[in-house]
């Protein structure tokens, strides 16, 4: 549109996506270090069909790329507009009522909805010429969510908080080392800080039905306006505003509204406030956190929290934020229907570190699922082997055997790091600790190793295995009991125990009498042992039952006693046709020989595999894999693929050749193997 000039020939042109808004301009702005317009700025245009004079204003927010580089002015209709009317003093001039209607300010056009007064005035501005081009613009128009209407913005009388007091004492807080609210990540106390340094006041009233009444009323005949703590004394002759009270506004008093405020003397006052943690997202640290911040300070005079946690948004499994629009929202409840809540609680905790978001994935509450699976059987295990044993049974006074002292050593270190976790807030690696103690130190070592006593029978070494299984399973459920509720108290309650509840049993504190060098030296040992002999086991296509010679050469007396420490382990793990220990062993033929820690491991393997069919096994299988690489290397150096292809195709493919080369070396590593057998 072309806006013409009020003392002399020409126009300055100006483009708006809602032309019924223009009858509500009251100037024109550019921005002042535009060449273009620096000889107009000051001077006055006529606003088109209503006639009326309006300045033209320079102001640092206009973008001088975006169409013209002039832009009209409606601060009633434009929340950008509303600031920069407030910068320059301009009139507010409202031309719609709330119903969408054209009211007495626009003219002739008073009575017509909106968007029938949109069409009516571009006719009348192309009519009048001063309307000279129609463009398709795409741009976000803000809608309903309930009735889809598209949102107008309206200028109201509201009511406001000033900001600028509560902003300062939250500000001089923060400088108070000792006394500030301690954000975690440390990130968002700057995001915090910056938003307090340039706080605007708080509009508080909500035109909704439901909600906190602003506590305001109307004289009936004077108008004249009260608040207050009570109602007017003569309420017949008042009535109340309608509006409600901003639900944030409302939620920032929880903190102490909920514990007997303004009683000052209230016991649930005294004893939970402040409260020690706020654990909430990243989006509301403005709407929420800071407001009870505000709060707590100016009815209570102290700070409702020591401590912010703050997590990330839990989004879709390629990063989206999940919203109804997509449809890839996720219901919790279908979650906890399959795989029950615990699965779902324990992926939430560990997927995540503070302040990151969290892409949600259903095969990590798969995996998580078998973990609680995987407790659960070593429970049964644990509780088939301790019939009639009860908690003052437990003796730990007794233990001697490496894989016992072991454990407990183990336990104390994982009690330590979970414990320093927690109170960093860091459950994510804590939980991912406490999987792998359960999972891997538990269950897959002690447990099988715990079966040699069991199932032995010397009856004090089984007494002492179920002590040691029941103290260990009993402090391990507790570690876990904020990440898996159900599931461990479902098993306490079951194993031997003091106490009514796991919930409100006593957080385990690490021994520093367990902590045992020695155990842990030689249970490494065993372990690589066992491990190495498994893997040839795969490698070499051999049965994992099936006997084979072992043979060890330490390289000192120490490691040879280390060893023979461990020989029954050894012999219940891996299944040996002969086990040899001898510091002048010589390396027997046809061998798979692997260096360890203070030792040389030869495993034998004249008579239990076919060498040359093994050979040409792996060759086949290299060639096999040699194409799968040469092909993939072929289609990403195809630019065409790489550049059409959606992302997740192109890396889908990229991740399959980085499998397939991670194979072929596994598969050359075990040729070289076979080849020197068959020297």
């Amino acid at each position: 549109m072309r806006y013409p000039l009020k003392d002399e020939e020409g126009y300055i042109e100006v483009a708006t996506t809602r032309p019924e808004t223009m009858l509500g301009d009251t100037a024109v702005a550019v921005h002042p270090r535009d060449e273009r317009y620096k000889h107009l700025i000051g001077k006055t245009v006529i606003l088109p069909i209503v006639q009326r004079e309006i300045p033209i204003i320079a102001d640092e927010y206009v973008d001088r790329e975006f169409g013209s580089g002039a832009v009209k002015i409606t601060p009633a209709h434009d929340p950008n507009d509303f600031e920069i009317g407030n910068r320059h003093e301009l009139p507010r001039v409202l031309v719609m009522d709330e119903a969408g209607q054209m009211n007495e300010n626009a003219g002739k056009y008073q009575g017509l909805d909106r968007f029938e007064c949109r069409k009516q005035i571009v006719k009348d501005l192309q009519a009048d010429g001063i309307l000279f081009d129609i463009e398709q613009h795409l741009h976000s128009v803000g809608h309903s969510e309930r009735s889809g209407a598209v949102v107008e913005p309206y200028l109201s009388t509201q009511w406001f908080v000033d900001m600028k007091p509560l902003a300062e004492a939250a500000m001089k807080l923060q400088a108070d080392a000792d006394d500030k609210v301690t954000f975690v990540p440390e990130r968002f106390e700057r995001t915090y800080m910056q938003w307090l340094e340039n706080i605007r006041d708080w509009c508080i009233s909500r035109q909704l039905w439901w909600g906190h009444q602003i506590p305001a009323w109307y004289h009936n005949e004077t108008g004249e306006l009260y608040v207050g703590k009570e109602a007017p004394a003569d309420l017949e002759n008042w009535t109340q505003d309608e509006d409600v009270l901003d639900t944030w506004f409302s939620s920032a008093l929880w903190p102490f509204s909920t514990m007997g405020w303004p009683n000052e003397e209230a016991e649930d006052l005294k004893r939970f406030y402040p409260t020690n943690v706020l654990v909430t997202g990243y989006d509301i640290i403005f709407f929420w956190v800071s407001r009870m911040i505000f709060q707590g300070l100016e009815f209570t005079g102290e700070r409702p929290f020591k401590d912010v946690l703050i997590h990330g948004l839990v989004r879709d499994a390629e990063g989206r934020k999940m919203s109804k629009s997509l449809g890839n929202g996720v219901d919790p409840m279908d979650v906890v229907e399959q795989y029950g809540a615990d699965a779902l609680r324990f992926t939430l905790a560990t997927g995540t570190s503070p302040g990151n978001d969290l892409k949600f994935q259903w095969d990590k509450v798969t995996a998580n699922w078998n973990f609680g699976n995987k407790i659960w059987n070593a429970s049964r295990f644990a509780l088939m082997n301790m019939e009639g044993f009860t908690y003052e049974d437990i003796d730990l006074t007794q233990v001697n055997a490496t894989h016992d002292r072991w454990i407990l050593a183990k336990l104390q270190k994982t009690i330590a790091d979970v414990t320093r976790l927690m109170d960093r807030y860091e459950f994510g690696e804590a939980g991912k600790m406490l999987y792998n103690f359960i999972w891997d130190d538990v269950c897959d070592w002690y447990i099988e190793m715990a079966k040699l006593p069991l199932y032995g029978d010397v009856e004090e070494d089984k007494q002492t295995t179920r002590s040691v299984l029941a103290h260990v399973l009993d402090q391990t459920l507790r570690l876990l009991h904020p990440f898996m509720p159900f599931i461990t108290e479902e098993i306490w309650q079951h194993l031997p125990h003091k106490g009514d509840s796991i919930t409100i049993a006593e957080w385990p504190k690490a021994e520093a009498t367990w902590v045992d060098e020695e155990a842990f030296t030689d249970m490494e040992l065993y372990q690589s042992i066992i491990r190495t002999v498994r893997n040839t086991r795969r490698e070499m296509d051999v049965a994992p039952r099936k006997p084979i010679p072992l043979h060890m050469k330490p390289s000192s007396e120490a490691s040879a006693e280390q060893l023979q420490r461990g020989v029954h382990y050894l012999e219940h793990f891996c299944s040996p046709e002969e086990l040899k220990i001898d510091r002048s062993l010589v390396a027997p033929e046809q061998s798979i020989s692997h260096v360890l820690s203070g030792l040389e491991l030869y495993i034998p393997l004249a008579g239990l595999i076919n060498v040359s069919e093994e050979l040409a096994r792996l060759q086949g299988e290299k060639k096999k894999l040699d194409g799968e690489v040469k092909r993939l290397e072929g289609k990403l150096t195809n630019e065409k693929f790489v550049s059409n292809a959606p992302e997740q195709v192109v890396a889908a493919e990229r991740e399959k050749k980085a499998d397939y080369e991670m194979k072929r070396e596994k598969v050359i590593e075990r040729l070289k193997e076979i080849e020197k057998l068959a020297q």
